[in-house]
């Protein structure tokens, strides 16, 4: 298909737009399509048309936990707009009304700034809001659960919208129950009021811990797998003795296991085959099975297929 048929979605539907400076990693080909929609009225158009003629959509927040295949992605990339990066504060109700485009280091300040604690732990999260609602972010102890009353929904298949509350979104650790065609508008959080100097002592706090903790001012996409329950991916990675371990262009951090790191001149197939390498190795190695926390866009399946089963060492 040349074009969209005469289609016009807000004017914003481009072709062959590059993705690599659009991701943390900095990797991956061009969209085949894109659309960075300013309103509501633009997202649903393109959406629905996008639906409607076979083509298939993937939601980027802030590129964060991506890796972009080197090809690129063969359908329809939507990254939302200014219409959607809106915060509003209740004073009365202590509810915040945050954009699904809203960096989450952006909503933390601006909450810390007038005084209202709760939201303080996403300033260590380089996400976006929608970003946080469908992968349950969590930090420093507090995750998006804890915190979320209501998000609003589009099904990019209908073009309905619905306002879900929190205990009907299925959050669980890094994960919820938004399907594929489902892309979050914006969410409401629960503040409260806070003195500036404590919130702000305790935003340095999150930060100085991610700085001696985490790999900072590299090439990478936070942590690579989910931890496997009672347990930390990161130690199991480097109890095997995997830190440093390399695929071309793509090495595991010797600051923190979980976080894969990549080089100048390396590539999106080296983290995928790094991560495929890692997990294999961990499954062989203690019979874990664990799972990426990073989406893989545009490889085969848009992710990695399950690892054969092997002996134990």
């Amino acid at each position: 298909m040349k074009d969209w048929d005469g289609l016009v979605a807000g004017g914003h539907v481009r072709a062959g737009v590059e993705l690599s400076r659009l991701t943390t990693y900095k990797l991956g080909g061009p969209a085949r399509w894109f659309c960075e929609p300013s309103s509501l009225e633009d997202l649903r158009s393109v959406a629905v048309a996008a639906r409607a003629r076979g083509i298939e959509l993937v939601v980027m927040g802030r590129g964060s936990n991506l890796v972009i295949s080197d090809e690129g992605y063969s359908g329809l990339v939507i990254r939302l707009g200014a219409g959607f990066r809106k915060v509003e504060v209740d004073p009365e109700s202590r509810i915040v009304r945050a954009g699904a485009a809203v960096s989450l280091p952006v909503l933390a300040r601006r909450m810390a700034g007038e005084a209202w604690s709760g939201l303080e732990f996403y300033v260590g999260i380089p996400g976006s809001v929608g970003g946080a609602v469908r992968m349950n972010a969590g930090f420093f102890g507090v995750e998006t659960v804890d915190v979320i009353r209501s998000a609003s929904i589009l099904n990019a298949g209908s073009g309905s919208v619905a306002e879900r509350a929190a205990d009907r979104l299925g959050l669980g650790y890094r994960t919820s129950n938004l399907g594929p065609d489902e892309v979050v508008l914006d969410a409401s959080f629960s503040v409260r009021g806070g003195d500036r100097d404590r919130i702000a002592a305790l935003m340095r706090e999150a930060i100085r811990w991610r700085r001696d903790h985490q790999p900072g001012g590299t090439l990478n996409a936070g942590s690579v797998f989910r931890n496997p329950p009672g347990d930390s991916a990161g130690r199991i990675i480097d109890a095997l003795g995997l830190k440093g371990m390399r695929r071309g262009g793509a090495h595991v951090s010797q600051k923190h296991a979980n976080f894969f790191v990549v080089d100048p001149g390396g590539t999106a197939q080296d983290v995928f085959g790094l991560v495929w390498d890692v997990r294999q190795l961990v499954l062989d190695r203690t019979g874990i099975l664990l799972e990426p926390e990073v989406r893989f866009i545009g490889f085969p399946r848009d992710g990695m297929g399950r690892p054969r089963r092997g002996n134990q060492d």
